[in-house]
């Protein structure tokens, strides 16, 4: 009689063990100290006064155009090297962003900064949830704001559950 297969042999999930609980909080608490969620950036934004950070549009000007968050800093990925100083103090974390999660313009643009001594996160989610989870927006033209995407975004967007 064979034995039957273990769970790792027939589970793709489970064919790479999982890291111990120890190794999986030190990974998901690195990941937080990288990256920022939408939401929470817009409800820190929202709260009015100082949020500690300054938001940095990485993308092109026609794409800054289209649509930015309200009071973002452009700074297009290329130029970061000789314009951040110009633009951002040092002693603010930066919040980059650029189009969304199939676009890499705002991880180029946190390593550009990081490495001028720059305190950086990365948006995840870019300009697309921004615009998807129903938050307002600035255009050539002026303000603008979507209806949330139900996908994205709960019904009652103050109780994502997350």
């Amino acid at each position: 009689m064979t034995a039957a297969p273990s769970v790792s042999e027939v589970n793709p999930v489970l064919r790479v063990a999982p890291a111990s609980p120890a190794r999986a909080a030190a990974h998901f608490r690195a990941s937080l100290a990288f990256h920022a969620d939408v939401s929470d950036v817009a409800a820190a934004l929202a709260a009015g006064g100082d949020p500690g950070f300054v938001v940095v549009d990485s993308r092109s000007t026609a794409a800054w155009d289209q649509g930015h968050v309200p009071g973002a800093v452009h700074l297009p990925t290329a130029l970061v090297p000789e314009q951040a100083e110009r633009l951002l103090d040092k002693d603010v974390v930066v919040v980059t962003y650029c189009w969304g999660p199939g676009c890499n313009g705002a991880t180029r643009a946190a390593l550009a900064l990081a490495e001028l001594g720059y305190r950086v996160k990365e948006m995840l989610g870019g300009f697309e949830y921004w615009a998807r989870e129903g938050f307002a927006y600035e255009t050539w033209r002026g303000g603008e704001r979507r209806d949330a995407d139900p996908l994205t975004a709960p019904a009652d967007a103050a109780d994502c559950g997350c």
